[in-house]
């Protein structure tokens, strides 16, 4: 099951917002639907989660890139809100390189029915483990500012949100909208 909010810095605190992510296809367009939360260019953060499986936090300030933490980038690889998030460049990929998620999932040909080759164990399997790591990647530093610190942002697990939330003061405003 997967959540989806957006948390809104105003002059009277943190504004909340439930948000769909069905219409949303790339970081540019989450990225608009962020700074379409913000009325005066002020800090958004779109929070993300897959339960029991990954967060991510997308950062948006004003017209400014978006900045992203992710906290298992291989886990939110194989959602398509996570994909959203792993950009080339988040994952040390060169504009282009073609490695789908089918080289994440590691296969072989053997499903199948065809036999695996020395070839084919050697070539295939290191390309997606390479490209999609089973770690945290991004920003680590992204709500240092805020009150979280980037050690404290990696050991987050379970119910991350809400303790991001929590540190920020938006427990409250959070739990509305979950």
């Amino acid at each position: 099951m997967y959540f989806a909010a957006l948390l809104a810095r105003t002059e009277d605190g943190w504004e909340a917002s439930d948000t769909e992510l069905d219409d949303v296809e790339t970081l540019s367009d989450l990225a608009d639907l962020a700074r379409e939360a913000s009325t005066e260019d002020d800090t958004v953060l779109v929070l993300i989660e897959q339960e029991d499986g990954w967060f991510g936090v997308v950062r948006v300030d004003g017209e400014d890139d978006p900045r992203i933490y992710v906290s298992d980038a291989a886990a939110a690889a194989r959602s398509s809100y996570g994909e959203i998030l792993l950009t080339d460049e988040l994952l040390g990929r060169e504009p282009g390189d073609d490695v789908s998620d089918l080289d994440s999932l590691d296969l072989d040909g053997t499903e199948d029915g065809e036999p695996a080759t020395d070839d084919d164990n050697n070539s295939s399997s290191s390309t997606g483990a390479e490209a999609v790591p089973h770690s945290p990647v991004g920003d680590v530093e992204i709500l240092e500012d805020l009150g979280v610190s980037a050690k404290e942002l990696r050991t987050l697990d379970e119910d991350a949100l809400s303790t991001i939330a929590e540190a920020l003061g938006a427990s409250e405003v959070l739990e509305t909208v979950r």
